[in-house]
């Protein structure tokens, strides 16, 4: 039995948002002390097969964390050592935002997911761009995912989103633009071509290299294909794919399923595969396939999409600690198995 298996039950006997805190506070603890060390001696995977190479970036494995489970930028090393080769924080917003009241984050433990309406809670951008001044950086590739203000009109969005880019955008290796969370209102209308353009424009006017846009799963495809034309149009790095979902499939068991705000995690895993390979199909950049992976199965069919990286962030919930390890031990064997030399001779193979 794995020691998380063990404490898998006093962490969920926690509320959600309590099981969360209670995490991220252990592993601010180890970071930076030995214990960092012996962390990356038994999750971290090295192997060059696993190495690949996205907006000019080089990532020692394509498995990261998604934005949301690191949102102030306290933890990031630490998550590197549990063999994660890259991680992306945020979402930060110029404001600071206490985020919208509790509770807001529910497991669906019958359905390995999770449902929430955070509401782009976080320290603000001038004290997480302050943290990650004063903190080494991870020894992987760190995104920062920005956000708009709850407070800034939907007219202003571009200067919302500028002032974070400034705060925190020196020490990001990408920057990747959220305009697809649920939780914000109005913010999912920002992936309009207009909105696009006028922020990706003043984000790219500005510096910001690599850039990236995160899209919602729940965007009709003529959406996607316009919004990718705004990608094209503006020579963007890559795009991440995708965020959670308002929609609550029919398969749904857990009494939480009714819990308003976005949904995560197994039960959206298919429906994110097919917005990887339908994005990959229609642009050139790379894609960061998110949702649902929890396996190393699940991992390797969205790079077999087109995704060139994944992320998680529900699994790690469900999974434990050993979850990058386990991916990135399986995808070794996939590869081998399919005769490909290396992660990236694998990206975009069922297309």
């Amino acid at each position: 039995m794995r020691a998380y298996d063990i404490a898998k039950p006093a962490l969920y006997a926690l509320p959600a948002e309590t099981a969360h805190e209670t995490t991220q506070r252990l592993l601010r603890a180890v970071q930076g002390t030995p214990i960092e060390s012996l962390l990356r001696d038994r999750y971290a995977v090295s192997d060059e097969r696993l190495h690949t190479e996205a907006f000019g970036l080089d990532f020692p494995t394509p498995v990261g964390v998604a934005a949301g489970f690191d949102k102030n930028a306290r933890v990031p090393r630490a998550l590197a050592a549990l063999g994660f080769g890259h991680v992306e924080v945020g979402g930060v917003t110029a404001e600071r935002q206490p985020g919208n009241s509790r509770p807001r984050m529910f497991r669906l433990v019958e359905d390995e997911a999770i449902v929430n309406r955070m509401g782009f809670n976080n320290d603000g951008a001038d004290r997480v761009g302050d943290r990650l001044d004063r903190e080494p950086a991870p020894e992987v590739p760190l995104g920062v995912n920005v956000g708009k203000s709850k407070s800034t009109p939907l007219s202003e969005a571009a200067d919302d989103y500028l002032y974070t880019y400034e705060r925190v955008g020196a020490h990001a290796d990408y920057v990747a633009v959220n305009v697809s969370s649920p939780n914000t209102p109005g913010l999912r209308s920002l992936q309009n071509r207009e909105s696009l353009e006028r922020i990706l424009g003043t984000l790219s006017d500005a510096g910001a290299d690599p850039l990236l846009v995160k899209f919602s799963p729940d965007l009709p495809e003529p959406a996607v294909e316009e919004a990718l034309a705004v990608v094209d149009d503006l020579d963007l790095d890559g795009v991440v794919a995708t965020n959670t979902t308002t929609d609550r499939p029919e398969s749904l068991r857990s009494p939480q399923r009714a819990e308003r705000g976005g949904l995560s995690g197994k039960p959206i895993e298919e429906r994110a595969t097919g917005m990887v390979r339908f994005i990959a199909e229609r642009t050139d950049v790379p894609v960061v396939g998110v949702g649902g992976v929890s396996d190393a199965a699940g991992a390797y069919a969205k790079i077999r999409a087109g995704a060139s990286l994944v992320q998680l962030y529900t699994g790690l919930v469900y999974e434990g600690p050993s979850l990058a390890r386990d991916i990135n031990e399986g995808l070794l064997d996939r590869l081998e198995r399919d005769g490909f030399d290396s992660v990236a001779d694998a990206v975009g193979a069922d297309l």
